[in-house]
């Protein structure tokens, strides 16, 4: 399995970042692959990749490019380069189109495995890439980067707390499928089998991104080293129960899907994450739905956990009839 050796310093300065670019990369992932898991994906994919699948037809080196340096068994390492925070997608992408051809190529045969077709030895591949990437962020990205930014950010909030409650086993444990902490300053990072690498003194990041996608990159020189993740309360919409026209009414629509969600007991920091509501909203609207007998809470450890009432229950299902 692939796991990295980090130390408690390196640890404890392990930052959260939100990366535009790689929640491009990410949406690119997404279309390249085509595979929704749920009926959200679906219609998701139904309205954005005719329009892909054309954009790559009409430049059939840009597709075999992205299938190469993402399809492998490896991305390609320019094609997802290091995050740093606190960058635009501008500045981040001007850096992709500096890579070397040379550097480009050599990224590319590891992804491969081998040699490239000869369609792919060309001086213009980061530019290619890079155009492809301004495509996908300016046609589908952008358009929707508040909502997401959102999500992303309420993702971060609920981290924090399983942070300060359980530490960072509790904070990494299933950020991306195969990753666990394993202990003894372990951290499997994927189940395949590549050697360890020990993080000391090297800045680590965590990124989440809306698509259900994930990988791991680092930057040696530089030392920097990243995990981007799928966060909670994703693209999938479809996740979350429905919330009745007449209870939306009522109660108020972003009030009513707190009570929804309150289908099993929740923390607030759950609920900020799966809403894409702020902290204080979500609290709010907890103190609204307990005060009117619709939620009750209970303390679990260090959380506070909220839940329908019997009320609760009789409500929404007065409203679902």
């Amino acid at each position: 399995m692939g796991w990295w050796q980090v130390n408690a310093d390196t640890l404890a300065a392990g930052r959260f970042v939100v990366s535009e670019l790689s929640e491009t990369t990410a949406t690119l992932q997404a279309l390249e692959r085509g595979t929704p898991s749920n009926p959200a994906e679906r219609a998701w994919l139904d309205a954005h990749r005719p329009a892909y699948l054309e954009r790559l037809a009409d430049d059939p080196v840009t597709a075999q490019l992205v299938r190469t340096g993402l399809g492998g068994h490896w991305n390609a390492d320019f094609l997802t380069p290091t995050p740093t925070g606190g960058t635009t997608f501008a500045q981040d992408l001007s850096r992709m189109r500096e890579t070397s051809p040379d550097e480009a190529r050599a990224d590319l045969e590891v992804s491969r495995g081998g040699p490239l077709p000869t369609a792919l030895h060309r001086p213009d591949l980061p530019q290619k890439a890079a155009d492809l990437l301004e495509w996908v962020w300016e046609r589908i990205v952008l358009p929707d980067w508040p909502r997401r930014r959102r999500i992303i950010e309420a993702d971060v909030v609920a981290r924090a707390g399983q942070l300060s409650q359980g530490g960072w086993a509790a904070a990494l444990d299933a950020m991306n499928p195969g990753m666990r902490w394993l202990g003894g300053s372990r951290l499997q990072v994927n189940p395949r089998d590549y050697p360890p690498r020990e993080l000391v003194g090297v800045r680590l990041v965590f990124v989440p991104v809306t698509p259900r996608q994930g990988w791991v990159s680092w930057d040696a020189a530089a030392q920097r080293y990243a995990v981007v993740y799928a966060c909670s309360g994703t693209l999938s919409d479809a996740d979350r129960p429905v919330v009745p026209d007449g209870l939306g009414r009522l109660l108020g629509p972003a009030r009513a899907g707190v009570l929804v969600l309150l289908d099993h007991p929740r923390s607030t920091t759950d609920l900020v994450a799966l809403t894409g509501q702020g902290l204080g909203s979500v609290g709010r609207h907890l103190k609204v739905l307990f005060d009117a007998g619709l939620a009750g809470r209970r303390r679990s450890g260090r959380s506070v956990l909220y839940f329908r009432t019997e009320v609760g229950e009789v409500l929404l299902r007065a409203q679902s009839g």
